[in-house]
């Protein structure tokens, strides 16, 4: 959708550019493009344009024919809904949850299993990106002190 079309508020969106976001507005993924040895090299995309008001009221985004572009990528980040999958602790029951699906962690986003973190809406239900992108980086943090030593990371 477009920048007026997004269920953000208008602070959060701002954040989220101010972390570095780059918003691709009208834009659809349509397929992730990988290398000869498997590895994620970019993502194909295809402009959309609003057209006519659903039954809601909300104009449905529809694809641009001829307007695919590639993104350079090596990393994807699939986020979905306000919640854990529940795939997720059915298919690995040691993976600890709370009364609400949501992941149960430690003050450094460990989870009960063995080097695995977790954050995001994953673990707090449905918040904002901004606070996801924290947990991210909070994660990120405590991996790094389990690789080298806490006392080199002073």
């Amino acid at each position: 959708r477009s920048r007026d079309e997004m269920p953000a508020r208008k602070e959060e969106v701002r954040h989220a550019e101010e972390e570095g976001v780059i918003f691709e507005f009208l834009s659809n993924p349509v397929r992730f493009i990988g290398d000869e040895k498997g590895n994620l090299v970019g993502v194909e995309c295809i402009k959309m344009r609003l057209g006519e008001p659903d039954s809601s009221g909300r104009r449905r985004p529809e694809p641009i024919d001829g307007s695919e572009y590639e993104i350079r990528a090596d990393m994807a980040i699939i986020s979905l809904g306000t919640s854990p999958n529940p795939l997720l602790s059915h298919s690995c029951p040691k993976l600890k949850t709370g009364r609400r699906g949501t992941l149960e962690t430690d003050e450094n986003l460990k989870t009960s299993l063995e080097n695995v973190y977790a954050g995001g809406d994953a673990v707090t239900g449905a918040a904002t990106v901004i606070l996801a992108m924290g947990a991210g980086k909070k994660a990120a943090e405590s991996i790094i002190r389990k690789l080298v030593g806490e006392e080199k990371c002073l």
